[in-house]
């Protein structure tokens, strides 16, 4: 895959992510987790270290900012591609009262990129 491609590639990748988090859709999201991916919350006092069915069901229980009248507000802050399968994303989310810094580790595997691992920190 060549760079040009790569970053188009994670660019699609993260906007459909972006759309998950919005409608808080898991099925969305499914295109984009890895089925071995984890999501860990480095709060104090709110840390979790989830699997993604785990993560989906949590997800399934909140209401979308969507369907809360939000706009989609999220950002590509930055993307760096650290071989051929293997990536790192760092985005920024407003939602639901508080601003999101994920970052995010990208792994291609099985023809397409995905994520792996999802750790994230928000302040209110």
């Amino acid at each position: 895959m060549t760079q040009p491609s790569t970053h188009i590639a994670i660019m699609r990748l993260l906007d459909t992510y972006l759309d998950g988090l919005h409608y808080a859709d898991s099925g969305i999201l499914q295109e984009v987790f890895h089925s071995d991916a984890r999501y860990i919350n480095t709060v104090a006092g709110d840390y979790c270290n989830l699997s993604v069915p785990e993560y989906f069901q949590l997800l399934e229980e909140r209401v979308a900012p969507a369907d809360s009248g939000q706009e989609r507000q999220g950002r590509i802050v930055a993307i760096e591609v650290g071989g051929p399968c293997m990536a790192f994303a760092k985005v920024e989310v407003a939602m639901l009262g508080r601003v999101y810094n994920d970052f995010l580790t990208l792994l291609f595997d099985n023809g397409k990129w995905s994520i792996i691992t999802k750790v994230f920190h928000y302040n209110t």
